[in-house]
């Protein structure tokens, strides 16, 4: 009996691409990931199953991944969190609370198939720090963390930023384009303004207190720090403490935008 079908796309680039770098490469599963998937006979190249690790697509064939397939790799959790100022989003020193301290049964906001526990595998993709808050993202799926921090990836983070000191259409100027940090030159952010104080920034990278060096640099202090956005998944109306769960919508949008 042939497997149902889950996930189908044709092959268009130009040359031949081992199966699981072409699937990696396409944002669905790691390499691993692929050639676990390959070895259960949940892979297909129209319509003959793909039983080498090793086996090429061509230009024009068709891939299917069968139903058990996109069960398995829904199967990896992932949270959306609204981080409080004072939580850490990874290894705390002592006194310190992380924040998959959080994610208990009365917070949640929905279903979740677990409740994470002190042995959960869930990590922050992308982290806050202690003095920021807003949309953290903890996951165990290796594929959303290449799509998030990974260096190919096309993501915006939009943060709302409010500063103390002088705000001028110069410093606005340098935040946008014509920064380094740490020898290197930062891409592009988009910066506007909200408020007398506040700003709107899109950043397209994730480089350690981004933010908060970035105004350092044209003579800005940060106060509140909030990020609301992370390329299509956004915090919404969601209270301040609670979480849910990814949905499988919004992991296809998230990885179609980030690669």
């Amino acid at each position: 009996m042939k497997p149902l079908m889950a996930w189908t796309r044709i092959y268009s680039e130009d040359e031949p691409q081992r199966v699981n770098r072409w699937l990696a490469q396409s944002g669905v599963c790691s390499r691993r990931e692929a050639e676990t998937l390959i070895a259960q006979g949940l892979v297909t190249i129209d319509g003959e199953l793909v039983s080498d690790a090793g086996r090429k697509i061509e230009p024009g064939q068709t891939l299917t991944l069968a139903d058990a397939a996109g069960a398995r790799l829904d199967s990896a959790l992932t949270v959306i969190l609204h981080k409080p100022v004072g939580v850490v989003s990874a290894q705390p020193e002592p006194g310190q609370v992380p924040a998959v301290r959080l994610l208990t049964r009365e917070a949640l906001v929905g279903r979740s198939p677990s409740i994470p526990g002190r042995d959960t595998r869930l990590a922050p993709v992308g982290r806050l720090d202690k003095d920021s808050r807003g949309l953290l993202i903890l996951s165990e799926d290796g594929v959303i963390a290449k799509a998030i921090i990974g260096p190919e990836s096309k993501l915006e983070k939009e943060y709302r930023v409010a500063v103390m000191g002088e705000i001028t259409e110069a410093k606005l100027a340098r935040l946008r384009h014509g920064l380094e940090l740490d020898g290197r030159k930062l891409r592009p952010a988009d910066v506007s303004m909200i408020s007398e104080q506040r700003m709107r920034i899109v950043l397209r990278e994730g480089r350690n207190r981004q933010i908060r060096r970035m105004c350092e640099l044209v003579e800005l202090k940060v106060v509140d720090l909030f990020r609301v956005r992370v390329g299509p998944i956004d915090l919404g109306d969601m209270k301040e403490r609670r979480w849910r769960v990814l949905t499988t919508e919004e992991r296809e949008l998230l990885l179609a935008e980030a690669f």
